[in-house]
């Protein structure tokens, strides 16, 4: 006995270490991304900002920017001091003060000095900015200090502009603007973006209709994969050819499937759509693609008809596993085909079942490129999922802080469902087992 537990006790840990590059594998794959996506949602990171379009801890100058414009600020400021009257004359001298007192408060930094210099020859030479040079950390009171002082500039000239003292305002308004948005704050925001989008109804209703198109789809595909996996399973001449047939719409693409059914589908030539009104399931032609309702019911539609397919693929398989003698025994003790289904069919499909929802209800959950080409997440986000949600925060938009934080909620919602699911099955395979 005690051989045998020592024996036991080792297996178990050659498994753990069988394990272990399996679950390094997983975390490199699958959990690295989902932590980089949480890393950037913490902050505030904007394609078209060029203040923010990337993760900035530290205060710091976009130093390409700044050489950039600074040559021309000053000599534009002294031609409006030529030509300005006496009282303007000397506003414009206190606004020129605070601008070379900027100039000097950052050069004292050699570190500033020595990295401007340098992109200001590659500048001359029309030569690009290595990345190292782009940006220059400041010291958080030099940044404040340096931010109050074209704060400063900016509504001095502004005031000017308004009371049309300044003879070319965008020369000097313009290159001031310019210089401020040089300037880079810290763009970290911890959970701001997770506590709005908890507060934000687009994104509720986004989730609620991911649920609704993935409860209804599943379960329909369910209904229909489980009748034909029934069917094509059964000895009849042309069998193979059956099977090769309803595995057609799985097999083309879904942009290409998405793009077919939004032409069946229109409003003025589409055939579905005529069908549809012919036979008065909808009320006209135009509603399919332009109502709340039948707009989800086209989308759920097309969904069903490209997967459904591999539903019963699944499902197939695990009807190929039943023994044969099973359904012979029930038919000599009388049972009805009914009867069968219920009492050998369906317990023994039980694994395979959970299996087939497992990746359906994962799939349909992250629905994407189906809705984004039939309807676009349309009429008045009356289709758009929370993935498409988060694809046009995050590349329409180009808010890729948003964007990940919601990828990161999608994330979640996905566990959730898997680890649920997952229990189901591993109870379902622990009884089975025993059952053995």
């Amino acid at each position: 006995m005690k051989q045998g537990n020592r024996r036991g006790i080792s297996e178990t840990q050659i498994g753990y270490l069988l394990v272990i590059p399996a679950l390094l594998v997983i975390l490199v794959i699958a959990i690295w991304p989902v932590i980089q996506s949480f890393w950037l949602s913490l902050h505030d990171v904007r394609l078209n900002d060029p203040a923010k379009n990337k993760i900035h801890s530290d205060y710091a100058l976009n130093l390409e920017q700044y050489a950039d414009t600074i040559p021309y600020f000053g000599p534009n400021l002294d031609k409006e001091i030529k030509k300005a009257d006496a009282k303007t004359k000397e506003r414009l001298e206190r606004v020129k003060q605070n601008f070379q007192d900027l100039q000097a408060e950052l050069n004292k930094d050699p570190e500033f000095a020595k990295k401007y210099d340098k992109v200001d020859e590659l500048l001359l030479n029309f030569e690009t900015i290595p990345e190292d040079l782009k940006f220059v950390e400041l010291q958080p009171a030099q940044a404040k200090a340096a931010k109050q002082k074209l704060d400063s500039v900016y509504r001095e000239l502004a005031a000017l502009d308004k009371e049309k003292k300044l003879k070319k305002p965008d020369d000097t308004l313009g290159l001031v603007k310019g210089l401020r948005d040089s300037m880079v704050e810290p763009n970290f925001v911890g959970l701001k973006y997770y506590q709005y989008y908890l507060n934000d109804n687009r994104m509720w209703t986004s989730l609620e209709n991911t649920m609704v198109f993935t409860v209804i789809s599943v379960t329909l595909e369910l209904v229909l994969g489980l009748w034909i996996a029934m069917l094509i399973n059964k000895h009849f001449i042309g069998r193979g050819l059956v099977r090769a047939s309803v595995l057609i719409p799985w097999a083309i693409p879904t942009v290409i499937s998405a793009l077919m059914w939004k032409f069946l589908f229109d409003g003025q030539n589409g055939i579905m759509a005529k069908l549809f009104a012919e036979i008065g399931l909808i009320p006209d032609m135009g509603t399919l693609l332009t109502t709340k309702f039948w707009s989800m019911f086209a989308v759920i539609f097309s969904d069903v008809w490209k997967t459904t397919p591999f539903m019963a693929l699944l499902i197939l398989a695990g009807l190929q596993t039943i023994p044969q003698s099973l359904y012979e025994a029930a038919r000599v003790d009388g049972a009805s085909k009914v009867q069968q289904f219920f009492t050998i069919t369906l317990p023994l499909l039980k694994s395979t079942i959970l299996v087939a929802l497992l990746f359906r209800t994962l799939d349909a959950f992250r629905v994407f490129d189906l809705i984004y080409v039939l309807t676009g997440g349309g009429p008045a986000n009356a289709t758009e999922t929370i993935s498409v949600y988060a694809y046009k925060v995050m590349f329409a938009q180009t808010n890729f802080g948003a964007g990940s934080a919601l990828a990161v909620i999608v994330f979640f919602c996905v566990a959730i469902i898997s680890m649920v699911f997952v229990k189901f099955l591993g109870k379902d395979l622990v009884s089975d087992g025993r059952g053995r």
